[in-house]
């Protein structure tokens, strides 16, 4: 990106062409990290327009300000913009079968922000999935050794970047470094490096951070973190009522072909292609599979489907599948950590890439008027939030 704009050199200067090479950069990667959101929830919902809403709130989340603004440097300070095109970049091709680009990209993920290795858990609930599969449908075990296998191959690759830096730091800092006397964090039995940092110097840990005088940034951090807790409440509220379990068995099945079909079809190349489809093909392809299904759960099954989808509000039936699940889990982990670890604040930032809240907030926006006036308050949250945080970061007051 320097390259580009290197001709402006002789005229603003090498810092100011750097600064603005960051800019382009994390906007560029913003806009198709929105891009990836949209196609990621339509893969996930089968649903146009909550998709649409959801990209667009995403587009316009409360920490935005940290996705417009500028690097320092390649390993810049705010790499959130990167962080997102790569996670939902990655985790769109996931779903979609190519996973080998999604290993790449998540990867990539785990460069930008050390919370990217936590997406190594998508590749553990797909292997679960198929290893379920193989058991119960299809009755060979070795099958499901080998989707375990996969599935601990993949997610260790998704580790490498963080067991990278950690590795970098140990030999540098504890092996050849010029001090003395190493450093404690090098004799701890496992040594982290950016965890002795966040430790020893940002006091970052279980509790430490509930003191009377950080009631200020438990409030800023309020309205993300409630947002967060419906989400994951509402979600797992509708997996509840529509998988009982009595059908949760055949709906893990169902989701187990799926990937099967999804792996066995074709190589990646074939799903990057694929992927393009548009999403009345998606839509139409995922109801012809499901009336398959139907047709051979027997009549018996399929009643109870109708009467589980009747349990649920229309444009909702995308939202209660099981592939949903994952995106929950990983919510939850980061929403616990961001209250109870880390510095509380930050979690406006930490949990704006997590699809679940923006689904959520789509669907109060898309509910009955008994709910308008949450979806008027979500609305004014993301809006305030982007003016506050612009008036504030770009004057080096703390925001998040």
């Amino acid at each position: 990106m320097l390259a580009v704009f290197a001709p402006l050199i002789p005229l603003i200067g090498y810092r100011a062409v750097l600064a603005l090479s960051g800019y382009v950069l994390n906007n560029a990667a913003f806009v198709f990290a929105a891009v990836y959101f949209y196609r990621l929830s339509l893969l996930i919902l089968k649903d146009e327009a909550t998709a649409l809403r959801a990209s667009i709130l995403f587009s316009f989340n409360p920490a935005s300000v940290f996705y417009s603004s500028m690097w320092e440097d390649i390993f810049g300070r705010y790499s959130e913009s990167l962080y997102a095109l790569f996670s939902l970049g990655g985790l769109f091709y996931l779903f979609s079968g190519a996973k080998t680009v999604a290993m790449i990209l998540l990867a990539l993920s785990g460069s930008a922000r050390s919370n990217g290795a936590l997406n190594a858990g998508y590749f553990c609930f797909q292997a679960m999935l198929q290893a379920y599969g193989a058991i119960y449908q299809k009755r060979k075990p070795i099958l499901a050794v080998q989707a375990i296998a996969a599935g601990v191959v993949q997610s260790l690759f998704v580790f490498v970047p963080f067991l990278a830096f950690q590795a970098y730091g140990y030999l540098n800092i504890c092996l050849i470094g010029n001090s003395y006397e190493p450093r404690p964090w090098c004799k701890a039995k496992i040594p982290l490096l950016y965890g002795f940092i966040q430790s020893h110097y940002w006091g970052v840990g279980f509790l430490r951070y509930f003191q009377a005088k950080q009631l200020p940034n438990f409030l800023l951090a309020s309205p993300i973190l409630s947002l967060a807790v419906c989400s994951i409440v509402h979600y797992v509220s509708i997996l509840y009522r529509k998988f009982p379990l009595s059908s949760m068995h055949k709906e893990i099945i169902y989701a187990a072909e799926m990937k099967s079909m999804g792996t066995n079809e074709g190589s990646d190349d074939m799903w990057i292609s694929n992927s393009k489809l548009s999403s009345k093909s998606t839509r139409a392809d995922h109801m012809v599979r499901q009336r398959k299904q139907e047709g051979r759960n027997g009549a018996q099954s399929s009643q109870d489907k109708k009467s589980m989808g009747r349990t649920l509000p229309d444009g909702m039936q995308g939202e209660s599948s099981i592939m949903v699940l994952p995106f929950i889990l990983h919510l939850a982990f980061m929403t616990f950590t961001a209250f109870f670890v880390m510095h509380v604040q930050v979690a406006t930032r930490f949990l704006s890439v997590s699809p679940p809240i923006y689904w959520f907030a789509s669907y109060v926006l898309a509910s009955p008027s008994s709910y308008k006036k949450w979806g008027y308050l979500i609305c004014v949250y993301f809006v305030t939030y982007i003016l506050l945080g612009s008036l504030l970061f770009s004057n080096f007051y703390p925001f998040t």
